[in-house]
């Protein structure tokens, strides 16, 4: 396969043509860099909760929002929530798409010890879950509950909340409470596993004191 030619300022350099595994992708990922480990994937987006919800407005508009997850369940629930003044909800008639960002790192080219000094680029080891379903709304019991186990999965201070039924009505009406249900996972985790086995023990090696998560994701996943 002959590579393609990519500019970069006044460098020209060459990239390796890789085929994604299918088609219909919500993310470009190469076979070896595939992750199909359910259960690893649902483990790291407990660990990265705080993702991005990804919608289209009924005019193809794209809507962004960054919200903290509760992860559940089999089948698998996402549960969040925003502002009742956030338009977002209003979208859920559509699927959406749920981005979970895990450890991510820069990668030195000088931290290669055995692929040519001539094909060396730089580049970026992370990892990555998207999850696609429909979402629906939650009655205020259930949101209540949710934002009850998010307080107490996070906070650290002993603080709890003690409120009165109204104030607690109060809330629970200026905010939307809704829950994702996703069949569909897309994991992809690019750890120089298309590198030889001296370059990846060396980005791990490099790895280990700067970004410690992705060096521990790196050789769980070298086995």
């Amino acid at each position: 396969m002959l590579p393609r030619m990519v500019h970069r300022r006044s460098a020209l350099w060459l990239l390796p043509v890789v085929p994604a595994r299918a088609t219909e992708k919500e993310m470009y990922i190469p076979a070896h860099f595939a992750a199909d480990d359910r259960a690893q994937l649902v483990e790291l987006m407990r660990a990265n909760a705080f993702a991005t919800l990804i919608t289209t407005d009924a005019g193809g508009r794209p809507v962004a929002n960054h919200l903290p997850f509760l992860v559940d369940g089999d089948p698998l629930r996402l549960r969040g929530h925003m502002a009742r003044n956030n338009p977002q909800w209003r979208d859920f008639e559509r699927d959406v798409l749920v981005v979970f960002q895990g450890p991510h790192a820069y990668v030195s080219p000088s931290w290669y010890v055995a692929e040519p000094e001539s094909s060396r680029v730089p580049t970026w080891n992370y990892a990555a879950v998207h999850a696609v379903g429909r979402a629906r709304m939650l009655g205020d019991d259930e949101t209540g509950e949710m934002l009850e186990r998010l307080v107490a999965e996070h906070e650290r201070d002993g603080w709890r909340p003690e409120m009165s039924t109204r104030a607690r009505q109060g809330m629970l009406r200026a905010i939307v409470g809704f829950e994702v249900e996703a069949p569909r996972l897309e994991g992809k985790l690019k750890l120089s596993q298309n590198r030889q086995p001296a370059d990846r023990e060396r980005v791990e090696t490099m790895l280990a004191e700067r970004e410690p998560a992705l060096a521990h994701l790196m050789a769980r996943v070298r086995g």
